[in-house]
């Protein structure tokens, strides 16, 4: 009797790759120019607080894209050539571009102080979620020390969303 075939890699159809990025700037646009609310008074100390979330947001995204290098790819799909980083940013969480991203748009929810606001950061959360765990499948199958390095390292949030073994 012959042995099982190795089960065939785990492969997003680039359609769907970027649909989840065109998503994410959807959510992103709409945190930025979604009329504002009054759920929480909207400040000076509010606009200050928001707009230092966004700029961490910025930095910690920033640093992670540099982070990257020539492996950076907006594409849930890692480049076939590309390489595991686990240094820098990468050392503290697996995704920190979505985490940066999800503290620009808190920095924009808060500014912005509405439902809508709320919603879209709640639809940018799930779709980045999404596009983790999507990306994980593809990174487990490229990288033999993947698994080990996501065991001891947070999704997006230090310590937090460790894969199991």
């Amino acid at each position: 009797m012959d042995a099982d075939p190795e089960p065939a890699a785990f492969r997003l159809h680039p359609a769907a790759a970027w649909a989840l990025v065109g998503a994410q700037f959807v959510f992103l646009i709409l945190l930025g120019f979604l009329p504002w609310g009054s759920l929480w008074p909207r400040e000076v100390a509010t606009i200050v607080i928001g707009l230092a979330l966004v700029a961490l947001g910025v930095g910690i995204a920033l640093a992670a894209g540099a982070g990257l290098g020539r492996t950076l790819t907006p594409s849930p799909i890692p480049k076939a050539d590309g390489q595991l980083v686990t240094s820098g940013v990468y050392g503290l969480v697996r995704h920190p571009i979505y985490s940066g991203l999800l503290v620009l748009g808190l920095g924009l929810l808060v500014i912005g102080a509405s439902v809508l606001h709320a919603l879209a950061w709640v639809a940018l959360m799930s779709v980045l979620m999404a596009k983790a765990r999507l990306e994980e499948r593809m990174l487990l199958d490229q990288y033999a020390d993947y698994g080990a390095y996501a065991a001891r390292v947070g999704r997006l949030v230090p310590g937090i969303g460790r894969m199991r073994s």
